[in-house]
């Protein structure tokens, strides 16, 4: 199958560990289309059409949470910030009412964020609707600021669930 100089360098965005599945599942879109030369419009509409969730399916009534972490913060926080922050609704849990609930709580799997991807995956048929990154993610000093933070949040805002930046800080 023939690809676009373009629709290569896009999938460059897909991450490293699933950049050839994505790239044999997109080719199965394209030739069941008829496509003969894959551009980045046929990457992202084969995208859309295999990660983000049906449009036709209601919104889930109430926010569904799993929040994100560093790999190598988790070997010296159990999380607390990020549970009182939650519990309290503070900081960046401020949006949510007494109604919103955490479905999931788990690391990246370490540096490129590895399990982020499968274990997105394994939360959407629970309703998730929002995932936030830790703050131990986002700050510079205490931690080490997270070197593929922008990867991950297009990893998931590429299943159709909002990401939001931050924790309790």
């Amino acid at each position: 199958m023939r690809w676009t100089k373009e629709a290569l360098e896009y999938m460059n965005n897909v991450p490293f560990f699933v950049r050839e599945k994505a790239k044999k599942k997109v080719e199965e879109w394209a030739k069941q289309k008829g496509v003969e030369e894959i551009t980045v419009n046929e990457v992202m509409e084969a995208r859309g059409k295999m990660t983000a969730r049906d449009v036709s399916d209601p919104k889930p009534q109430k926010p569904k949470i799993a929040v994100v972490r560093c790999h190598i913060v988790a070997e010296v926080c159990p999380g607390i910030g990020c549970f009182n922050s939650f519990n309290k609704r503070e900081q960046q849990f401020a949006r949510y009412g007494p109604e919103a609930e955490i479905i999931g709580f788990f690391t990246c799997g370490g540096c490129s964020g590895r399990r982020v991807s499968r274990l997105i995956e394994k939360l959407l048929p629970y309703e998730l609707t929002h995932v936030h990154l830790s703050s131990c993610m986002l700050l510079d000093g205490d931690y080490p600021k997270c070197p593929f933070k922008e990867q991950i949040k297009k990893t998931i805002l590429a299943k159709g669930v909002e990401v939001i930046e931050g924790t309790h800080h």
